[in-house]
């Protein structure tokens, strides 16, 4: 595969008098200059509010912000553009979720099913709801590798459980959960699934048609775009249903002190004026990703991951944390008894970038009985040399606390 490192301005500099090596990518993805210019051009000559006005620099800002939407409908096969939803992030994707289709039917005794595996904004939005409504949240267990352990998944779907939501990909330890199989077990029951993508969409080929999920939330700055900026993908007759969970601008049809109409779908979701640079810079970022092939960075991030694995088991000290079978493109770890803070440290001062800490997922750190761990994620700009790097950095740092 071709090195597109160049593609990426910030890997191309120097970090304490060492080229970059960016190892965290789970946190947020480095963006391309296509994408990166693409929100310049959108800046400097067609800056305007969208759907509003009848000049043309609106018209342009329109057409950016609705192509960016008809580019995310083909890269996850959506059935229909009202099926995408604009939101700030997977956060707000699955806060909308929980408000809106949850919230309203919810009552005490109903039950929302999530995985030991979750991040706090698939764990936080469903207690909250919980606590609103008097339902319950229920956890499925996870094993000592980091998988969901399905059976006892499978065990917890019965008629009180109203939504089941799930991770494609864990941020912390990278297991792959078979979705396709968890959405279909749940459908036979009935019930509707929520799939937080954010760790997924960078990493694999998504077909929305074919997984069948009902909620499918991810955000724009994993996959090499924008912060600010993410997608609730969600089946259109479920967001028929669903009332809008924030009033303002552009989500309206018609508005009178004595009530108002709502918009059609996806706009009845997305009141305020939006984020139209961060839209422009999504579109150019799915435009590049499809250039390259989703199934070819699939395979050579995997190829990758397997390097990456085998030279952190060659340095004495390591302990993994996270030895799924089917994993992609991250690997949480300790080092001896050095403080995962420490190691990020001593990392940086080469010019390795990693995260350290509970990645957001302190339920998960729990379970190990660890406080943090710290974490190398990939992207397809990663290649060997970085995870050497990566290694040279850990024996340095195990030689620092030797001494």
């Amino acid at each position: 595969m071709t090195d597109y490192r160049a593609d990426f301005p910030a890997l191309t500099q120097n970090i304490n008098g060492h080229p970059l090596v960016y190892l965290d990518s789970a946190a947020s993805s480095q963006q391309p200059a296509v994408s990166i210019d693409a929100m310049t051009e959108y800046q400097r000559y067609s800056h305007a509010n969208v759907h509003r006005g009848v000049h043309t620099l609106s018209h342009r800002a329109t057409d950016i912000y609705e192509g960016a939407r008809d580019a995310v409908k083909a890269f996850i096969n959506a059935r229909s553009r009202s099926e995408i939803v604009y939101t700030s992030g997977t956060t707000e994707a699955i806060n909308l979720v929980a408000q809106s289709y949850a919230r309203p039917d919810l009552q005490a005794g109903d039950r929302i099913v999530i995985s030991h595996l979750e991040h706090h904004s698939n764990i936080v939005p469903w207690q909250m709801v919980c606590e609103q409504t008097g339902a319950e949240l229920v956890v499925a267990p996870i094993n000592e590798r980091g998988e969901v352990i399905l059976e006892q998944l499978y065990a917890l779907l019965d008629e009180r459980v109203k939504l089941l939501a799930i991770s494609y990909v864990s941020n912390a330890l990278g297991t792959v959960n078979p979705v396709q199989e968890i959405i279909a077990e749940a459908h036979r029951r009935e019930i509707p699934v929520l799939i937080d993508g954010a760790q997924a969409v960078p990493h694999v080929a998504l077909d929305m048609q074919a997984l069948d999920a009902d909620f499918f939330a991810f955000s724009g700055h994993k996959m090499f775009a924008p912060t600010g900026i993410g997608i609730l993908y969600a089946k259109e007759r479920l967001l028929e249903k669903m009332p809008p969970w924030k009033g303002g601008g552009d989500m309206i049809l018609e508005v009178s002190f004595d009530g108002t109409s709502y918009n059609e779908l996806p706009y009845k979701f997305e009141a305020g004026t939006p984020n139209i640079a961060a839209a422009a810079g999504l579109g150019a970022s799915i435009s590049y990703l499809q250039s390259i092939g989703m199934q070819r960075i699939a395979e050579y991030e995997a190829r990758l991951l397997d390097y990456m694995t085998t030279a952190l088991q060659d340095i004495e000290g390591i302990r993994l944390i996270g030895t799924a079978a089917n994993k992609a493109s991250v690997q949480s770890f300790l080092l001896d008894d050095i403080h995962p803070h420490d190691l990020g440290t001593i990392l940086d001062h080469q010019g390795v970038a990693i995260r350290t800490g509970h990645h957001c997922a302190m339920p998960v750190m729990q379970l190990y009985g660890i406080p943090g761990t710290a974490r190398a994620s990939l992207g397809f700009y990663n290649n060997q040399d970085d995870i050497d790097r990566l290694a040279e950095g850990l024996l340095k740092a195990r030689e620092m606390f030797a001494g």
